[in-house]
Parts: structure tokens; sequence; C-alpha cells
């Protein structure tokens, strides 16, 4: 059953091949088989998903209508909250956090019938590019254990590539779901900013941060975004919108025209600029018109990025203070302590760090210097976004620099934001992003290729890459894992 798509493993269900109790019992095998190994999950909800399933089973047998997702396992990221589970972001500070309700996401996907199997491993608040930064154990890349599955989605993005599960959420920041895709050889979709609900999900940067499905095909992507892409009132920045219907075809739209920014693509390694070539070649064989196009701006985007993230997950990190959830230090004896030392003992280097710069760019006297500044490059970067779709369909772009790096690669952290070169401009301009497989480095570990679409123009977007997957079907299981 591992090896069908989403899609496949439902119809089966639906048709009564399968039981749910059987896709659940499968794959919760394997996670028990190969989690281990691979740190995938952080949380497994065998009772909750078997209730589930059988649940669905007599459903099915009465001939009761069932969601879109029936019988599809998913993993969620443990930055979003299931209902009476606990949620620890990867963190410490949160090991003995219950959520009292579930994430707008999650609530949709558990509607629509499907199998929440667990809590996927993570950066610890979704801090990092790597997913070594968990405050619990390190993700091995399923490809090859030496190198790190990407972050912070790293967990969800593994245990899709290993089909310990076929959907995992992640969330988007600044390219956490387009890295872990492109390292792990899966479709990683983050969508229009607002357009998935970010109710229920722990803040890293609110103006930054987007939901969306990590998964093994387009296809499956797209029934994800059908179920997930629904307006919530209690989320303000929720776009008030009706779902959408992802229909899709093999073939592009005639007239379609794909900007490449080729001045801004200097930092490839051989390999990565050769697997990209050959790819804006699939389109130009698809029929898509392909023009160069400058977006030299993006060059301030990694500096921009890390200005307002940081100064978003330090305010948004200020709840975590010992008193109102989460850990307290049993050392602390007064108030002031209760502050220091449970921020001291629950955060993990990475948080502080950002936590410290974020701090420091909104401190008086800096903050004309560094924050409202990069608010006004953020405001160029979204118009250079907008002239561009004025002519162009979609640009399409790397996702990373280069294949999966190995665990430690990058001790000096600014070399470690260097590599989302790619990706943050689509969270500073709240555009929507998709990385899909691409090919293969020397090494044998998978490359994606990136496209983005104007604002709101998802469905356009997702069949432009349906039609580029089913001319490459670049994406496979990982040998070990087949």
């Amino acid at each position: 059953m591992h090896r069908l798509s989403a899609i496949e493993i439902r119809d089966l269900f639906c048709k009564g091949e399968v039981s749910a109790v059987q896709i659940a019992e499968h794959f919760l095998n394997r996670i028990e088989a190969h989690n281990e190994e691979l740190g995938t999950f952080l949380s497994v909800l065998r009772p909750r998903v078997l209730r589930k399933a059988e649940s669905l089973d007599k459903r099915r047998s009465r001939k009761e209508p069932v969601g879109k997702l029936a019988g599809v396992p998913i993993a969620i990221k443990d930055n979003m909250h299931i209902a009476h589970e606990i949620t620890t972001c990867g963190s410490k500070f949160l090991s003995n956090y219950k959520a009292p309700f579930s994430a707008t996401a999650v609530h949709l996907l558990e509607e629509a019938d499907a199998l929440i199997l667990g809590k996927t491993n993570m950066d610890e608040f979704a801090m990092g590019s790597s997913n070594e930064n968990s405050a619990y154990w390190k993700v091995q890349n399923p490809w090859n254990h030496k190198c790190v599955p990407g972050g912070s989605s790293g967990g969800s993005a593994a245990a899709v590539a290993a089909r310990l599960s076929l959907i995992a959420t992640g969330s988007d920041t600044g390219g956490s779901i387009r890295q872990p895709a492109s390292f792990c050889g899966l479709v990683g979709y983050k969508p229009t900013y607002g357009r998935v609900s970010r109710f229920g999900l722990v803040a890293f940067a609110s103006s930054l941060d987007q939901i969306g499905p990590m998964t093994t095909t387009v296809a499956d992507a797209a029934l994800a975004m059908e179920v997930m892409g629904q307006h919530c009132p209690r989320d303000a920045t929720s776009l008030d919108l009706p779902p959408e219907a992802y229909p899709l075809s093999k073939e592009l739209a005639a007239g379609t025209v794909i900007g490449i920014p080729w001045s801004f693509l200097e930092n490839l390694t051989p390999e990565a600029r050769k697997n990209f070539d050959a790819a804006v070649q699939v389109m130009r064989d698809l029929g898509a018109k392909i023009v160069d196009i400058n977006l030299d701006l993006l060059k301030y985007s990694i500096a921009t990025y890390y200005i307002l993230a940081t100064a978003e997950a330090s305010t948004n990190l200020a709840r975590f203070d010992g008193i109102r959830f989460g850990m307290r230090s049993k050392e602390a004896k007064t108030l002031e302590e209760i502050y220091e030392l449970s921020r001291k003992e629950g955060f993990g280097c990475e948080v502080k760090r950002r936590i410290m710069l974020g701090t420091y760019v909104l401190s008086a006297g800096f903050q004309d210097a560094f924050y409202k500044k990069a608010q006004k490059v953020r405001t160029l970067i979204l118009d250079a976004f907008e002239s561009i779709f004025n002519h162009c369909d979609a640009v399409m772009t790397p996702v990373t620099t280069s294949g999966a790096f190995e665990h430690g690669a990058f001790q000096d952290p600014v070399q470690m934001y260097l590599q989302d070169i790619f990706t943050v401009p689509a969270n500073l301009a709240g555009i929507p992003g998709i990385s899909i497989p691409s090919g293969y480095d020397s090494r044998g570990m998978p490359l994606g290729v990136q496209i983005l679409g104007p604002q709101m123009c998802d469905v356009a977007l997702m069949q432009i890459s349906y039609a580029y997957e089913q001319a490459t079907k670049h994406a496979r299981i990982p040998g070990d894992y087949e």
C-alpha cells in the first residue's frame, strides 16, 4: 500500500478493496519498523487512528458518504495542534503542553476522514533549514542517512519520502516545505498567504508562516489543498474565499509564459545548474514561452527575511515565559528567575539566537535602521513580483543551490541562512510556490525545481506543476524503503 498515491489508496478504500484498519495498521507497522533509524515522528497516535479507521469501516459498510481523504494516512508537523494531544514544536519548552483544540487545517483533514498517524519531528519552533535543531533528535534523510532531510519540516518530508505516510503537513516561513521536499524527492506546496488558515499553528513569524502539504505527487497535493484551502473565521489573515477545485491536465495552457531570473542563478553547483537547464527545456517542449526576467532585487531577500522573521519571532515567543503554559524551571525561586531560567533551560541555541536578533532589530535606535527599512524592501520585492506577473504566468527557479548537504556541514549560522536564497522571496511576497522533483545529482540525491505564481492563482500554478511532473515523473521511493 505504501507504493500507492493518496488518491489510489482512497479509491481502493472507497471500492471496498481494502479496509481503513488495514491501511492504518500497514503504515503504523512501517513507522514502528523505521522511525527509530529515521527520527521522523515525535509521537504516534495509534489508538486514535485505529478508532478513526474502525469508524470509517463501519460507515462504509453502511454505505454512508465518506470524505475526500477517506482512508488516507497523514502525518502532522508538531507545531499544529491536534485536540488533546501533545504539541511540542520540537522544543523541550512544550514537552508537557496538551493542545485544547485542533488547528483548522487538522480539523478539516479529520473532517475529510483522513487517518492522522502522529506528529512529526521539526527544527525547534520551526527555526532551521536542516532539522538538526530539534530538542529531541535529528531526522535522517531516507536517501542517505549522512545527509539532512531539510528543515524545518524535515520530519514530515522524511516520513513521506520513506512512505511512512502518504501526505504530511508542513509550515513554510522561508521555504520550510519546499526545501525539505526538494532534499527528499517530494512535491511540497506553499499556498498563497491566507489560503490555508493558520489558526492552531504555533506562530514563528506571523506575516510569513503558511501551512501546506508534502506529498508524493502533484495530484495528491491538489487533493490536500481542496480540503485545507477553506476560509476560517477564527483567523484574521484567512482569505474570505470559497474552496477551490483543482482540475489537472497533462497539457500546458496555450500561451503559457515562464519567467527565468537567469542573473539570479549564479550560486548553483554545476550539477544543480545542469539539472535546472534540463527542467527549463522540459517546459519549452511542453509549449511554454521562456523569457528572461530581472529579479536582481532578490539579492536583498535573505537580509530582509532574517530581520523581519526574527523580529516577529521575538514577539511571538514572548508568551513562553514559564507562567502560562509549557515548562517551568524547578530551580527558580522568584518571578524574575522563572522568566529567565525557564527560557534558558527550555529554548535551544538557534531559538535563543533568533530571539536576540529580533529583539535587537526592534530595539530603540535600531528599529528605523533595520526593521522599518526591511519592511520597505519587502514592499519593493512584492512590487517586483507583481510587475513580473503582468507578463508572466509563472516564475521558475531551483529550490536550492545543491542537493541535500551532510549533517554538520554548516557550523556558521549565516552560511546556513544563505541556503534559503531561492525560497524566502515567495514568503516575503505572499505568493504560492511549489517544489517538484526534477532529477538526481551524482550521489543519487534528489534535486527539485521551484515554480512560483501570482497571489491567489494556486489552481493555475498547480496545473503548470502537474504538466511538468507528468512530462518527467522523477519521483521514486528510496531503495531501502521500497
